[in-house]
């Protein structure tokens, strides 16, 4: 359920609380407390008092009678009224310089009256204040006026919650860098008798969600020492000089506790190259906390045991001080798992809920190139949750598979308003991308086609998966996955001769490949020449193009080439094979999903041809 947060009240709202409260204590309390103060006697100790002359003032009611006394100036005293006529005449022959009033303004001690008209007001503003300086604070990362400077860092003295390099799976190369860290923080005196001084600093990169926190936390565990947490954001504060203390602190807490961990994630969000033109002379509060980390970074002694660890997923973004030897000594990729990777992580996850003997992880693992630990990690819960509400104890073979689906194409659409026409044109789409995918050579085999409806918005899709994992790829494979790509087009085309728009997917992946070829890869007549260049590879890879109006006018027409030819290519390997776009396309209209056996079935068999020419 998503948290619903309550409008933050003005500052007017406060001080109209305090006002009530003032009210309050003066028109509730003070006279409150002003009748607890009267003392009340009996009639007869009243008239001894008034035969002495010692009443100084008097207010008589129709219910009683209120009176001070000359050497009583603070206490008010009371009796009940009696029918004494000559009362007035005895008050004035006792003391003539009596005071009648309609009402005693009683004289309260010095002491009393300051605490009450000064001291309590003040004191109810002080805390609206410290209520209102504390709700500030929290808005602003939950540091108030008393800790600025400190830097938060979240600090686990003992292993980090039993977490080890056995939790980490699919970062083999990252794990054996980091060991020698580990090793010395084990058995510093080896390093110490060479003269090796440990790296004092670790840079780990890589795509979101491959696992850089986690093998930071199992570099602490399997030390066995402090680790010291903070995101990169936490030292950025409002107030100028608080992210420079900050860092300062968490240095100081670190010698403190050496040999230890320190671990800055998103370090880019303080460690972005320092822009000498800037106005104001570069002297903003991030340059400031990028400068005193690196100052930091060198004032400290490597031998101490101190290891700084950050992780970033933009490493193109960090200022060149940072990475320089003597600071971040070494930088280890965290890249996306490979095919044994993958499945050693489904694995690593699988064993944390209850699974099937028979499920095939290696299937699984083919299934997901490209993904990262995080996703894989989301796979197995998302199974896990099918089961559960299937009504099943353990997790299947299917619940992994619909999983890796609704991860690539999203959940499927209970109520689809797909009409049967359209269904149709998605079945003929589909096949024609599976059956120009498996007449070509170069191309992965076909697993499954569904025309289900998605809630990504896709209607159908065709899944592909490689035997084996490949790291290059060839001209002819890269031209035939393009014509994979316009295979659907091709096929609403030579069936329905028209176009729907739901080839908008298909072109963007296409004319993405086929500019690739031509502007990086060096694939066409410019030879090896690269006028495209990637930014943020981790983030996604935004491309900027780099040449000159001609040269971008001559590659798009030889991007359109690409596609034409392979439209062509597409379209011809159809026409070939009409008998089996319709076969299979009416079977699976009929059951709207098919696996890739049956699809390799179905195109291995004959097709027969009835009396009237038509294909049965």
């Amino acid at each position: 359920m998503k948290e619903v947060k309550q409008p933050k009240k003005p500052l007017m709202f406060y001080y109209m609380i305090a006002l009530a409260i003032i009210l309050v204590l003066n028109m509730v309390v003070m006279p409150w407390f002003y009748e607890k103060s009267i003392k009340e006697v009996d009639y007869g100790t009243f008239l001894n008092w008034v035969d002495s002359g010692s009443i100084a003032q008097v207010e008589i009611t129709d219910n009683d009678i209120k009176f001070t006394k000359t050497d009583e100036q603070y206490v008010v005293y009371k009796t009940g009224k009696m029918d004494d006529y000559k009362l007035v005449d005895r008050l004035y022959e006792a003391n003539n310089n009596i005071k009648f009033t309609k009402e005693i303004q009683q004289q309260t001690s010095p002491i009393i009256e300051f605490l009450l008209t000064w001291i309590l007001p003040i004191a109810v503003f002080v805390i609206i204040g410290q209520l209102l300086n504390k709700k500030m604070m929290n808005g602003m990362g939950g540091a108030n006026s008393m800790s600025f400077g400190k830097s938060n860092a979240r600090i686990y003295v003992q292993s980090t919650g039993g977490v080890t390099f056995k939790d980490v799976a699919g970062q083999e190369e990252a794990k054996e860098a980091l060991t020698e860290i580990v090793d010395f923080l084990h058995n510093p005196d080896k390093y110490a008798e060479i003269g090796a001084k440990l790296p004092k600093g670790a840079l780990l990169v890589g795509p979101p969600g491959t696992g850089k926190t986690l093998l930071a936390k199992a570099v602490a565990g399997e030390a066995d020492v402090p680790f010291f947490s903070i995101a990169g954001s936490e030292f950025v504060e409002m107030f100028v000089g608080m992210g420079a203390s900050k860092v300062r602190d968490l240095f100081k807490q670190a010698n403190e506790k050496a040999p230890c961990i320190v671990f800055i994630d998103e370090i880019d969000t303080i460690g972005k190259k320092r822009d000498g033109g800037s106005y104001g002379g570069g002297n903003d509060e991030r340059e400031q906390t990028l400068n005193q980390l690196l100052t930091e970074m060198d004032g400290f002694d490597g031998k101490k045991g101190v290891v700084i660890l950050a992780a970033t997923n933009r490493p193109e973004s960090l200022d060149k001080a940072l990475l320089r030897p003597g600071r971040f000594d070494r930088r280890i990729p965290v890249e996306l798992p490979d095919l044994k990777g993958r499945e050693a992580i489904l694995r690593v996850h699988a064993d944390k809920v209850r699974v099937n003997e028979s499920v095939d992880y290696s299937a699984i693992a083919r299934a997901t190139a490209g993904a990262s630990g995080a996703e894989l990690a989301n796979i197995v819960n998302e199974a896990a949750l099918r089961a559960v509400r299937h009504g099943r104890r353990t997790v299947g073979q299917e619940d992994l598979e619909e999983s890796v689906e609704a991860v690539i194409a999203g959940q499927k659409k209970k109520n689809s308003s797909v009409t049967n026409k359209e269904k149709l044109i998605v079945s003929y789409h589909e096949v024609g991308h599976a059956l120009v995918a498996a007449m070509q050579t170069h191309s992965a085999p076909v697993t499954k086609i569904t025309i289900i409806p998605r809630t990504s918005g896709a209607l159908g899709y065709t899944m592909q998966v490689d035997e084996d994992e490949h790291n290059l790829m060839s001209k002819e494979e890269l031209e035939n996955k393009i014509a994979t790509f316009t295979g659907g087009r091709a096929a609403e085309e030579l069936i329905f001769h028209s176009v729907t728009t739901g080839a908008s997917n298909d072109i963007e992946q296409a004319t993405k490949l086929a500019r690739a070829m031509i502007t990086r890869y060096g694939m066409s007549d410019f030879d090896m020449v690269a006028f495209e260049t990637v930014s943020n590879q981790y983030l996604g890879g935004d491309t900027s193009l780099a040449c000159s109006a001609q040269t971008a006018a001559k590659i798009d027409e030889m991007v359109v080439e690409v596609v034409k030819k392979a439209h062509a290519k597409a379209t011809k390997i159809l026409e070939e094979n009409i008998g089996k776009l319709h076969e299979i396309s009416k079977k699976l209209y009929e059951e709207e999903s098919i696996t890739g056996e049956q699809f390799m079935e179905l195109l291995s068999r004959e097709v027969i041809v009835d009396d009237a020419g038509s294909d049965a």
